[in-house]
């Protein structure tokens, strides 16, 4: 069945009048006539069936079914414009890749390092979004994400990139001030807390088997920058991802609350991707260059 799409120009016509709030920019902009642009927003109207815009005098303003439409179209000229961009670089090795990144490995790790990926691959672009937890694939426009936890996810492939280790921290003034020594001296600390790992404190007294320490009181943040920002502002104690902080324990603005707090968590960071997106040239090149850049080779 032939499908019944309204005209490109069309299409363009409504873009580019929502964008500028005007049809005269419109015009100007798609070098056309106020009334061509008015007659191709009015026949997309007629064919949807439904008013775009809110006609205010020399104005127009959208109207809800106007903005729902704009947003879908909006999408749908994204992916276009990627499509072609992907099958001028696809002969080359290049195209885009869609990747799903934790915001603190994209930060801390990945885009510190990512200009080596640029330089060596021109033809390849990425686009990068946040993604804190696992998702379908299938239900989103994405070729790859950034995992943590354990080796699952339904319908991926998984590429381990490397192993987990933590370390307790906090700022020096705030070590001195509670003369913190042991793990038991936890007890005075405040303990800044991540949202999206509520038992971060809890698994690290479990590993090493203090007891009579509450792992779950303390203020709760958003994502690992603010918790260390907050233990080097020296509000308490922070449990961290030993990639996340170590510059900061490099430079002495963090120490480890006392001897030896590093522990493995038992959880890695993976690569993952769908079984049908494992040939793009895109994902290959990025794939071979992550591996090597953790060191592992190219896995298989």
């Amino acid at each position: 069945m032939p499908r019944t799409l309204p005209s490109t120009a069309a299409l363009q016509a409504f873009e580019s009048a929502a964008a500028h709030g005007s049809i005269t920019a419109a015009a100007r902009e798609l070098h056309l006539t106020q009334g061509a642009v008015s007659r191709q927003i009015q026949s997309l109207e007629e064919h949807l069936g439904a008013n775009l815009f809110h006609r205010e005098r020399q104005r127009i303003r959208l109207t809800a079914a106007g903005e729902h439409y704009l947003q879908h179209l909006r999408a749908a000229f994204d992916r276009l414009e990627t499509a072609a961009l992907e099958l001028r670089t696809l002969r080359r090795g290049g195209g885009v890749l869609q990747l799903a990144i934790l915001p603190t490995y994209g930060t801390r790790w990945l885009i510190p390092r990512f200009p080596s990926f640029a330089e060596a691959n021109p033809d390849v672009q990425v686009h990068f979004t946040t993604r804190l937890q696992a998702f379908d694939f299938a239900a989103e426009d994405l070729d790859a994400a950034i995992h943590h936890g354990v080796e699952h996810w339904p319908g991926a492939r998984l590429d381990k990139l490397m192993d987990e280790d933590v370390v307790l921290v906090c700022s020096p003034s705030y070590r001195r001030r509670l003369d913190l020594e042991t793990p038991a001296d936890l007890r005075r600390a405040t303990m800044l807390q991540m949202a999206t790992r509520p038992m971060a404190f809890a698994e690290w007294l479990a590993k090493k088997g203090v007891t009579g320490v509450d792992g779950r009181r303390g203020p709760r943040f958003e994502h690992h920058q603010m918790v260390l920002q907050a233990a080097i502002a020296g509000l308490g104690v922070a449990v961290l991802p030993t990639f996340a902080c170590d510059e900061e324990l490099a430079a002495g603005r963090v120490v480890e609350a006392f001897a030896a707090t590093r522990e493995p968590t038992g959880r890695a960071y993976w690569l993952a991707y769908p079984e049908a997106r494992a040939e793009l040239p895109a994902l290959q090149a990025f794939r071979r260059w992550l591996l090597a850049q953790h060191g592992r080779g190219d896995v298989h």
